[in-house]
């Protein structure tokens, strides 16, 4: 009988599926011994996952056919066509990938990977490397609560369509691959031109990551602190005493002056003047209280939590 084979990011999300998916599919049964063999089958599909990247752009080699040199005169490095090879450390999980993917049984192929350029690439390299050539369908998860999971089953798009977005991540891997290696070898020569070996790593996000940093570090250096007051007060009424302070009703945003809060009095003497007008007098005060109704909101799933951070 022909089967589905559902392809997730990382171990979690197959569970996920494996629960979500049993009212379409029926229940799934957990196979494998060791972590590396793990997934879930029943007689419609199999889920099984990556564990982020299993595959990687191999590195370049120098004219002699072995590594290439950390020299000026070889750079900069840029292959006629971009090879692929497994990353290390997850090449047993790769091989048990592929050999559910090669299983005659397996009719159709279900990209369930984050929804998203990264995602992508991550299905799109496994089946590059494999040589894979069946049917693809996209599961586009905008969640991973189980309503979210089942309408997105309901819905699977073609995987043809998904074909920019897949040009797109591979145009990004190899871009970054290009940037972050040669730009990491010529500063490193630069920087070790006198002797030694000064790695000096760059690459597209963490070299501007690192001059958000640079540039946070030097407005720090060059601060120079201003004071100003703030007015805090105790006050009595019927129902017990509490704390406030004064706030500015006439404020307003002030983009040349980025320290300007409604709270901050930058004039002492005028700090002194609001003070003598409130400290000791009495007034009159309303309280107004409307219930409202509110829904709890939900505990986050994975894909929330990244996107809300």
């Amino acid at each position: 009988m022909p089967k589905t084979l559902i392809i997730a990011e990382k171990p979690s999300v197959m569970a996920d599926l494996s629960r979500s998916l049993a009212k379409h599919l029926g229940k799934f049964e957990k196979k494998g011994k060791s972590l590396d063999a793990r997934y879930f089958e029943n007689d419609e599909a199999i889920i099984t996952s990556a564990v982020g990247h299993l595959v990687e752009l191999k590195m370049p080699t120098g004219p002699n056919g072995k590594n290439l040199p950390w020299k000026f005169d070889v750079l900069p490095a840029i292959p006629g066509s971009f090879e692929l090879q497994p990353i290390e450390k997850t090449e047993g999980r790769l091989r048990h990938v592929l050999k559910q993917a090669r299983r005659k049984d397996v009719d159709l192929i279900v990209n369930a990977c984050d929804a998203g350029r990264e995602g992508e690439l991550i299905f799109q390299y496994i089946l590059d490397i494999g040589d894979i050539d069946k049917p693809v369908k996209r599961l586009w998860m905008q969640s991973m609560t189980t309503g979210a999971i089942q309408r997105a089953w309901d819905t699977l798009r073609n995987g043809e369509d998904m074909g920019d977005l897949a040009d797109a991540a591979k145009c990004r891997s190899e871009s970054d691959w290009l940037v972050g290696l040669n730009s990491t070898r010529a500063l490193t020569c630069f920087r070790s031109r006198h002797g030694g070996f000064n790695i000096t790593a760059a690459g597209r996000v963490q070299t501007p990551t690192l001059a958000i940093l640079a540039k946070r570090e030097a407005e720090i250096q060059a601060f120079n602190p201003t004071p100003y007051a703030e007015i805090h007060a105790e006050f009595g009424v019927n129902a017990g005493d509490y704390s406030g302070r004064w706030i500015d009703p006439a404020w307003k945003k002030d983009p040349a002056n980025p320290l300007s809060r409604a709270e901050r009095i930058w004039d002492k003497e005028e700090a002194e003047r609001i003070r003598a007008r409130c400290e000791g007098k009495t007034g009159a005060v309303t309280e107004e209280k409307k219930p409202t109704k509110q829904i709890s909101p939900q505990l986050y799933d994975l894909t929330t939590l990244q996107r809300e951070a």
